[in-house]
């Protein structure tokens, strides 16, 4: 083989040497050319607004690698779907291209409930708004600051400020209408218990205010109402009158008390 090489001249090896080298990397080129599929293009398909593994299976099926680039969520689309792709439909690449979705997750995240007691209607509105939550209903109840927010309701029950909720959720609106022009006796609260006395208050719109127990109450539900702030007749015994949305208090005992007077016992003093 090295006798074929040396009895050669000179510029017979150099012309050899040249073919051989561009032989070499002709062939390179080719190989390089098969392995990575150089001149073969595809045409993304549009996968917007199809479900994610349905767009997934699609996309793998043509040729090109998937990956999901972001998962957010939006309640004007539906859930689970691709919202976003990159690149763009109907877009020439490469065979294996990655294409990058942008997906809407299935399940909506937790939103906190922002403080909507004591704000006006119009601004807990904007608040639910901005915090991406609803006004399910608006319940009107008499109290002092007319249109402002009393509570916040969840599912029938209260819920207040910072607690999670999915997001969209319908929240009710307790709201304020003001003490209202109908008077009504006030009512007698007289050795009722403090459970049935938020009930009677409740049913007739008045709020109730302080309750004040003795020094042995332990258990506040199921104690007695002795005293009652106002009471339900004036000193000359002509019944009081209360509004809707105003305010009693009252003060409770473990037991019963004997009722004498209407006006001695409103005035422990």
């Amino acid at each position: 083989m090295f006798n074929f090489i040396t009895k050669r001249p000179l510029w017979v090896n150099v012309i050899a040497g040249i073919i051989l080298a561009f032989l070499l990397v002709f062939i390179f080129l080719k190989m390089l050319g098969w392995i990575t599929q150089h001149g073969k293009y595809l045409t993304v398909p549009a996968v917007t607004g199809m479900k994610t593994d349905d767009a997934i299976k699609l996309l793998e099926k043509q040729g090109f690698d998937v990956q999901i680039q972001d998962s957010i969520f939006t309640d004007t689309a539906a859930t689970g779907i691709v919202l976003k792709q990159l690149p763009d439909p109907n877009a020439t690449v490469k065979i294996n291209r990655t294409v990058l979705l942008t997906v809407n997750k299935v399940i909506p995240p937790m939103v906190e409930l922002p403080q909507l007691e004591g704000q006006s209607l119009y601004f807990a509105l904007d608040l639910l708004r901005r915090n991406h939550l609803q006004l399910g209903d608006t319940i009107f109840k008499h109290t002092f600051a007319k249109g402002t927010i009393i509570e916040a309701q969840y599912n029938g029950a209260t819920i207040k400020a910072k607690t999670p909720v999915q997001w969209g959720s319908k929240i009710t609106l307790v709201v304020s209408s003001g003490t209202g022009d109908e008077q009504m006796p006030v009512p007698d609260l007289m050795n009722m218990t403090v459970r049935d006395v938020k009930a009677l208050l409740e049913s007739k719109e008045i709020l109730l205010g302080s309750i004040l127990p003795d020094p042995d109450v332990r258990d506040t539900a199921n104690a007695f109402v002795y005293y009652q702030d106002p009471p339900q007749f004036d000193e000359e015994k002509k019944p009081k009158f209360i509004k809707p949305g105003q305010i009693m208090d009252i003060r409770v005992s473990v037991a019963k008390k004997a009722i004498k007077d209407s006006i001695t016992v409103n005035n422990p003093n």
